[in-house]
């Protein structure tokens, strides 16, 4: 790490600081923490999973570091700040810099296999087919091995040297713990086994495929009592994967801290009946160990919400481009917080105002009527057409609706 390093990284870090200070950004974390809360106010939109490569205007996310690290610090700030430069959207902004601690993890053995086709070689969305490497219960007992966890001081104290060292006096650096935790289990079961002999496996063989959520959702338990005895989880998180995190009411630590996050966005087909025996049915337990669990991502699950909202603490639902929007917010009324996921296609070439308002007042009306706690977050933008305006056009169109409807609040 070069003392040029330094310079670009702290001169970055202070506007970034400043920002994340600001009146304007507070004035957004209340937003979101009340959203959270059940509060009836404007909802916060945001942009995520973007497209980068894609993005660069006149060189504001080219890369002038030289260390590998420092680069990323750099790319990471370079990209906040285009976000509040061109985007009239919400940021999830910390006033310091998070070092996660580490956790090494020992190989089950359950590794996917695949072949792959690329369309853009820098697009890091593309296509994927992946071999059973579970095709039977002697794969299973072969591969799988539990995961042992350690945790690595040595390697936070590097960490948190080197951070420091780079950001000087620019930005605090704190080490944390877990802010929240993912169990997308048949995102993993598919890498593992294919779309086809997994969904098959549904109807063949669910003796074998409840064996398979039974080691999986076992190594997971596993994974959370050894965090919960031996490590430090953050009771403060900000981002929930592309969503707030922010909200009220939290424990100083342990699980009660934080949110549980679950989908199982390769059920679309599957029957609600099945979707209770093979994921709510597994994945409850471990939803209900959090304060909160956030459900959903591109799975519609408006034939399905009897079975999802059985999860106890359940605070947000995640409504798809493909849910049907009405019985969604019928079911989520003011109990929930219906977290809005507009469809990336409408900014994948060149973005229609005038769709992207109808699409936004529609769901808007439907959330005044319901009494629903909204949010707006667009993301799985794989394609922009390299067209930044894209996204800006949607961000201000998208804004203009919220001020008719909701005010600056």
């Amino acid at each position: 790490m070069t003392l040029r390093d330094k310079e670009i990284v702290q001169e970055l870090a202070k506007h970034y600081m400043e920002l994340a200070c600001s009146e304007e950004q507070q004035k957004m974390n209340r937003r979101m923490r009340a959203t959270n809360d059940l509060q009836l106010v404007r909802p916060p939109v945001l942009i995520d999973e973007i497209p980068w490569y894609q993005m660069d205007i006149d060189g504001e996310l080219t890369l002038r570091c030289e260390d590998a690290r420092a680069r990323n610090v750099e790319t990471q700030l370079r990209r906040s700040l285009y976000r509040r430069k061109y985007f009239r959207a919400d940021t999830l902004f910390d006033p310091f810099w998070r070092v996660r601690r580490k956790i090494e993890s020992t190989d089950n053995g359950l590794n996917p296999q695949e072949t792959v086709i690329h369309e853009d070689k820098q697009n890091n969305i593309y296509s994927h087919a992946f071999h059973d490497v579970l095709a039977d219960e002697e794969a299973l007992d072969r591969l799988h091995k539990t995961p042992v966890h350690t945790l690595r001081p040595d390697i936070d104290e590097e960490n948190m040297s080197f951070y420091t060292d780079l950001f000087g006096d620019a930005m605090p650096v704190k080490l944390c713990g877990e802010d929240y935790f993912g169990f997308p289990v048949w995102d993993k079961i598919g890498r593992l086994r294919g779309m086809t002999p997994m969904l098959l496996d549904l109807y063949d063989r669910p003796e074998y495929t409840h064996r398979i959520m039974q080691t999986l959702v076992a190594d997971a338990q596993s994974y959370l009592d050894f965090v919960e005895q031996n490590a430090h989880v953050d009771p403060n998180p900000t981002n929930l994967h592309c969503t707030p995190g922010m909200i009220s009411g939290l424990a100083e630590d342990g699980w009660k801290a934080t949110w549980f996050r679950g989908t199982a966005q390769t059920f679309t087909s599957v029957s609600p009946e099945m979707f209770e025996e093979f994921e709510i049915n597994y994945i409850k337990p471990l939803a209900e160990r959090f304060a909160y669990t956030y459900y959903g991502c591109c799975e519609p699950l408006d034939t399905r919400f009897d079975v999802v909202s059985k999860i106890g603490n359940l605070r947000k639902l995640g409504v798809s481009p493909w849910a049907n929007e009405a019985v969604m917010a019928e079911h989520i009324g003011g109990s929930y917080v219906y977290s809005r996921k507009p469809n990336p296609a409408l900014v994948a070439h060149a973005t229609d105002p005038e769709v992207v308002r109808k699409e936004t007042e529609d769901t808007v009306k439907l959330c005044i009527r319901y009494g629903c706690p909204c949010e707006f977050v667009l993301k799985d933008i794989s394609n922009v057409s390299h067209r930044p305006q894209n996204l800006i056009v949607w961000a201000q169109t998208v804004a203009e609706v919220l001020d008719r409807y909701y005010g600056d609040a």
